[in-house]
């Protein structure tokens, strides 16, 4: 069960959404009161509190247009670990936001993703075709791309042997772990295929 807190119309509010895994998604509803609402989706090792997130919240409130930015699992306030190649679990839990939120009669209108959440709106809208607005800010086109800079040439040796690999970044901080699953779903995500699936209609 979603859990809300009522708050007048233009004040931020707070609502946690449980994604199919049973994990608390936690965000912030910019509310406007209008029909529209608009859900923003943030990138990889970001959070709804990203400059980006933040800013395309209010120039939508400035506009008199809803939405809702949220963390994706294991990111920010959300419950969870990080799945770095995942792109597939993000597609997973926006479609619990979307689904709490047409269940609350507020049926949303158009999914925004910047960087990674691009790719998760692409995938989302290629999934599932309720959405008629889909709009992608940088999301990654070619997911082969930039594996080997992140996790080392003799990436697929290592997660073949152990069945993961630890990724650290230079200053040892923000470290996190991919799974040979995680691994394997981002080398079978092909993102031009799943964009000829987006219905026609879509905008």
């Amino acid at each position: 069960m979603a859990e809300a807190a009522k708050n007048p119309v233009g004040q931020q509010q707070k609502i946690i959404v449980p994604n199919k895994h049973g994990e608390k998604l936690v965000g912030l509803l910019h509310e406007t009161s209008s029909a529209d609402l608009v859900i923003l989706c943030h990138g990889f090792r970001a959070t709804k509190e990203n400059s980006i997130m933040v800013n395309l919240a209010v120039a939508l409130e400035n506009e008199g247009i809803s939405s809702f930015r949220f963390d994706f699992a294991g990111n920010g306030e959300s419950e969870g670990t990080i799945q770095h190649a995942s792109f597939r679990r993000e597609a997973d839990d926006l479609h619990s936001v979307v689904e709490y939120f047409s269940g609350v009669k507020r049926a949303p209108s158009a999914i925004i993703g910047h960087s990674r959440g691009g790719d998760a709106v692409l995938l989302y809208a290629s999934i599932y075709h309720d959405i008629c607005t889909v709009v992608n800010v940088s999301g990654r086109y070619d997911l082969k791309r930039g594996i080997e800079e992140h996790y080392g040439k003799d990436f697929m040796e290592v997660i073949k042997k152990e069945g993961f690999i630890d990724v650290k970044n230079k200053s040892g901080d923000g470290n996190y772990r991919v799974t040979k699953e995680s691994l394997m779903d981002r080398l079978s995500t092909d993102m031009h295929e799943s964009c000829l699936k987006i219905d026609k209609e879509c905008r």
